[in-house]
């Protein structure tokens, strides 16, 4: 093989190697990493949550890691004063203790999230709130 046609297979096996690297980079983070890049800190607090809510789930709930995230989320919309935002991190912070079985910790975020919901009066979430703080 001649040295130009070694090259061009050098580089399109590096290419190839860097696209496998990337399929197999976790999306998880992606959606906070673009935020993060372009600093849209909004966005950023709604990654946060997203993937609070992802480390949440069952197949993959990691309590200390969802809890971060989740407090992340509620630091920057409280500080970007994004209320809805702030309550449905509290309901997250709430549900994800009630299911750690730190029922102290879970009510103290859901009474918060329940008024929030209620001042902002978002009934569904209001509802959804006081059944999981009632549960």
């Amino acid at each position: 093989m001649n040295a130009p046609a070694r090259r061009a297979l050098e580089r399109l096996a590096r290419a190839i190697h860097v696209l496998e690297a990337r399929a197999r980079q976790p999306t998880d983070h992606r959606a906070l990493d673009l935020a993060r890049t372009h600093r849209e800190r909004g966005h950023e607090a709604w990654a946060l949550r997203l993937l609070a809510e992802i480390q949440s789930t069952e197949a993959r709930l990691d309590v200390e890691q969802a809890a971060d995230s989740f407090r992340q989320a509620l630091a920057l919309a409280e500080e970007l004063g994004m209320r809805p935002l702030a309550a449905h991190c509290g309901l997250g912070l709430g549900a994800l203790y009630r299911r750690a079985g730190q029922s102290e910790r879970a009510q103290e975020h859901l009474t918060g999230a329940i008024a929030m919901f209620r001042e902002m009066d978002a009934p569904s979430w209001l509802f959804l709130a006081t059944e999981i703080a009632n549960a």
